[in-house]
């Protein structure tokens, strides 16, 4: 059997195709949103403080979402509040990082709005952020962000 040769249009036509397979499989695994729970968030928790898991620490600036309870807000109206493992009566607020509890995720919503019941299930999408970071408008201190957010009702 004879081989032909490779003409130059069959060897753009081949490069295109390449590139738009590799442009489409770059593009969905990077605007993919992983999901954690609050079990995942913690590889230790110790008297030593806590450490981020594997699972944070690679998702660190990476689409995520998550599920939990909206703690009660400071007001009907914010573009921030914290997402908790179980309804909370009152808001967790903390004065340092050291006093962090393990089972709480601030939010930063991508714009203001009025919030849900405390004690209904929602699901909240955005960006992580990791690391300990004061506020400056609030002087609030978190090591877990979700920022850029949104939530529905789960």
């Amino acid at each position: 059997m004879k081989q032909r040769p490779i003409t130059r249009r069959k060897l753009v036509l081949l490069g295109s195709a390449v590139a738009l397979v590799k442009m489409t499989g770059a593009s969905s695994a990077s605007t993919a949103t992983a999901t954690l729970g609050f079990d995942e968030l913690y590889g230790k928790i110790s008297v030593l403080g806590l450490s981020f898991s594997d699972k944070v620490k690679g998702l660190a600036e990476a689409e995520v979402s998550m599920q939990g309870f909206m703690a009660p807000p400071l007001k009907a109206e914010a573009n921030f509040f914290v997402l908790t493992e179980i309804p909370m009566a009152l808001c967790p607020f903390c004065s340092s990082d050291a006093d962090w509890p393990y089972n709480i995720v601030v939010i930063y919503l991508d714009e203001a709005q009025t919030f849900e019941q405390a004690n209904a299930p929602i699901e909240v999408s955005g960006r992580l952020e990791v690391g300990s970071w004061t506020d400056p408008e609030t002087g609030f201190v978190s090591l877990l962000r979700i920022v850029d957010a949104h939530f529905r009702t789960a």
